[in-house]
């Protein structure tokens, strides 16, 4: 059976602070390791109310202290807004002092948006640059070369492996050519992505760190006791769809009974599409989805993320997933 992973965006939901979603983010990160699973990713968005993860490096030495074996790392650090050098820098230090346990995945998208992007002083060409980066970032994270007179301390030698991630067939493309492990974001984007798994696995090349191609594939998970209290805590990120739809981004609301009452038949559709890759409902519910779904995909991992309101029942959606997963452990 395949590894499940956690996706957290540590969300702010509406009524508290940032700090309360990064506290949570421990709690969770704590229960997940408890729970068996593989790895605990966080992502770099910028001037976002709702989303408490910007400093994407400081959450995740945080989330590796608070917990001992489970694998934590970014999903993914957004290159184009650094220099690689600062970020072999960063995770080579959180590789230090955690090692064997930090991964690093490299989106291409800004996080933000075009102001924000300003804001962080960066040249609005450096998408265009993102393959040279990533092999710039691989060149300070490996072992030292005799005429190489940039080193990352910490950094150099420490091998952080990375990932590509994506959402259409350029990171899909990328991971392949350099052969590493690729994730594509189908929990917010899925329309691509049989197509960019099929070029990802078509055109992989070995790589020293990695043989065989390996797809981690993102998906939303919203379990409950019964599937109508699933379906509500699912509103929330309707809710949330809608919100991004009208140009109007913010903290994640609370659940609604009538989620028709607040979108149009087109909005309804484009969030429909948007979440296309969500599993919601009972453990029976949510079971037969995700065996349809890696059926379908042949995923190697999934990585889960679950914009559910309430702290105590996005938690209790992680533990009824992963005793999901023990289950279609014991019935491989």
């Amino acid at each position: 059976m395949i590894p499940f992973s956690v996706l957290d965006l540590a969300p702010v939901p509406q009524g508290s602070t940032p700090g309360d979603a990064l506290r949570n983010t421990i709690d969770l990160a704590r229960h997940a390791e408890r729970w068996g699973y593989n790895r605990y990713w966080l992502a770099e968005h910028h001037n976002m109310t709702g989303i408490a993860s910007a400093a994407t490096s400081v959450v995740i030495g945080q989330v590796a202290a608070a917990t001992k074996t489970m694998r934590v790392g970014a999903g993914g650090i957004m290159l184009p807004n650094h220099s690689p050098l600062v970020i072999a820098e960063q995770f080579g230090t959180l590789e230090s002092l955690f090692p064997g346990r930090i991964d690093l995945g490299l989106g291409r998208a800004p996080g933000t948006d075009q102001m924000t992007w300003r804001a962080l002083r960066r040249d609005p060409m450096a998408s265009d640059q993102f393959p040279q980066d990533v092999l710039e970032l691989q060149a300070l994270l490996g072992p030292l070369q005799p005429d190489q007179r940039i080193q990352a301390v910490p950094g150099t030698d420490t091998n952080v492996p990375l990932w590509i991630l994506g959402s259409s067939l350029f990171g899909a493309q990328l991971a392949a050519v350099l052969g590493l492990p690729y994730a594509f974001a189908s929990h917010f984007a899925p329309g691509a992505l049989m197509q960019a798994l099929s070029v990802y696995r078509e055109g992989f090349k070995p790589s020293e760190q990695l043989d065989r191609p390996h797809a981690m594939v993102g998906v939303n998970v919203f379990a409950a006791d019964t599937d109508a209290e699933a379906r509500y805590l699912f509103t929330s990120a309707q809710q949330r769809v809608i919100g991004m739809i009208r140009g109007r981004r913010g903290q994640l609301p609370p659940p609604v009974e009538d989620i028709e009452s607040l979108w149009s038949p087109d909005e309804k559709a484009h969030v429909a599409r948007m979440l296309a890759c969500s599993f919601v409902g009972s453990a029976e519910t949510v079971r037969a989805g995700l065996e349809r779904f890696i059926a379908d995909t042949g995923a190697d991992e999934l990585i889960v993320a679950s914009a559910i309101h309430d702290h105590g029942k996005r938690l209790r959606s992680y533990e009824i997933l992963s005793g999901i997963v023990s289950d279609l452990r014991a019935a491989a």
